[in-house]
Parts: structure tokens; C-alpha cells; sequence
């Protein structure tokens, strides 16, 4: 979790905390943006902000900072859900189908549609892959999500 997350979630603007904590709104802003780091602040500031959230200073230095949330060689989020974005129509409802299928699987049920709706997202995966309305990127990430599948295989 970020500090921007964590102030989120205490329904708090950055302006409200940066008020009820005496940390400059600029220095607020820099944090949760990942322009600065928590760990690069002074005492002084995790204190402030950790008496304005209610929480201790180890509670404030244990946010991970949105740097570490980026893979140090690619410089890519190391969290990948972005290339669920824009997905078309079809491939959505393909998603949704075959997570049920899994639900169902999981549980240790038989699920009749499974290998029916396995074959389907994996084609429209192909498709949309080949018409060029997801990347390549995206395709591997749908696939080893969706379908449990590892390159290579």
C-alpha cells in the first residue's frame, strides 16, 4: 500500500493532510506521486504524518513506496493489471466466462464448460492478438492469467 493509497482509504486529501499535519503540501504531494521517498524523510515529517493518520511512525515507514512498486530493470509497474485496460468487448466476456470455469474447477466441482470456454478466451486471445487490438505484451499476460498457461509451454 502507498501513502496515497492509505490516505484513500481514510477518505483524506493530500491538501486535508498536509493541513492537519504541518507537512508542507508540496512535500505531501511529492510522496504520493513517488517523486520522494518516505524512507528519504526526515524524522520529523513521518512523525507529523503518522500523529495525522492516527498511526505509528512504523506504520508510515512500512507503506512501500510507489518506486518499489516499478521493476528496477524495465522501469515497467510490477503490478500488470494496466494491460487489462481497453480490452475489447468479445475478449472481456470471454475473461469473465472462463474465471466462473475456474471458480467452478477450483472448488473441486466438474464443470462442464470449462474446456469450452478455455478453448474460446485462448482463441480470442489469438485473435484480437493477430487483428492487433492487444499487444503481444498484453496476449502472454491474459494468457498466464486467464489461462494458466507459462511461455514456453
Amino acid at each position: 500500500m502507498t501513502l496515497q493509497s492509505y490516505i484513500d482509504s481514510k477518505n483524506i486529501t493530500k491538501y486535508h493532510l498536509s493541513q492537519i499535519s504541518g507537512v508542507p503540501k508540496t512535500t505531501v504531494m511529492d510522496i504520493c506521486s513517488g517523486k520522494s521517498s518516505l524512507q528519504k524523510c526526515s524524522a520529523r515529517t513521518v512523525q507529523q504524518l503518522a500523529k495525522a493518520l492516527g498511526c505509528t511512525m512504523e506504520d508510515i515507514m512500512s507503506l512501500e513506496d510507489k518506486e518499489s512498486a516499478y521493476d528496477e530493470e524495465t522501469g515497467l509497474p510490477k503490478d500488470k493489471t494496466y494491460l487489462e485496460c481497453g480490452l475489447p468487448e468479445y475478449l472481456q466476456t470471454s475473461i469473465k466466462n472462463m474465471i466462473a470455469s475456474w471458480k467452478i474447477k477450483d472448488s473441486g466441482k466438474r464443470d462442464m464448460h470449462w474446456d469450452l470456454n478455455w478453448c474460446e478466451l485462448n482463441a480470442d486471445i489469438n485473435s484480437a492478438e493477430v487483428g492487433q487490438e492487444i499487444s503481444s505484451e498484453q496476449a502472454w499476460y491474459l494468457r498466464e492469467k486467464y489461462l494458466r498457461m507459462k511461455r514456453g509451454d
